[in-house]
């Protein structure tokens, strides 16, 4: 790990020259989940506007993804052999078509296609009403996960169980 980081304060009004770089670095993480094998993604559209996306890909075996669980279940409860859960990265919808069920449609889609068992996902804890939305959707709290990262926030991890796809 790095030691002496910068930090530097910006606000709106820096917004504009901050793009690029906040693309680049977001650019980092969805090349690592586009390069996992089994990444899928499902994205909305009205007429031609894209509205929304979905995607995730299937937890390799012995991934990190369990690895800052800070709730006790039991051991094979968090293996993984490859095939066995999907993980739902992102689910992100444009304001406008907000609290119009194209969530929820995103989601399924994505979801529907799966070969696996289940699907797992993270919920920031500040955020009750997303996790509330998910457990509408009938996903179940696994417990709290904290990324072993330094200032990682802390999650709920969830699960739902998937239909056999055909």
């Amino acid at each position: 790990m790095t030691t002496g980081i910068a930090i530097r304060h910006y606000t709106g009004a820096h917004a504009p020259a901050l793009r690029p770089l906040l693309l680049e670095v977001y650019t980092e993480g969805l090349d690592h989940w586009t390069a996992r094998p089994g990444w899928s993604c499902v994205v909305g559209y009205d007429g031609d506007q894209p509205v929304g996306y979905a995607y995730g890909a299937p937890l390799p075996a012995g991934p990190r993804w369990w690895g800052g669980l800070l709730t006790d279940v039991p051991a094979d409860t968090i293996t993984e052999t490859g095939a066995r859960t999907y993980a739902l990265s992102e689910l992100m919808v444009r304001t406008p078509w907000r609290k119009t069920g194209v969530a929820r449609q995103l989601h399924s889609a994505l979801l529907a296609t799966c070969r696996e068992q289940r699907a797992t996902l993270l919920v920031d804890q500040d955020h009750p009403k997303v996790h509330a939305l998910y457990r509408s959707w009938g996903w179940t709290t696994l417990g709290d996960l904290r990324p072993r990262l330094p200032g990682a926030p802390l999650f709920r991890a969830m699960l739902l169980g998937l239909p056999v796809a055909p």
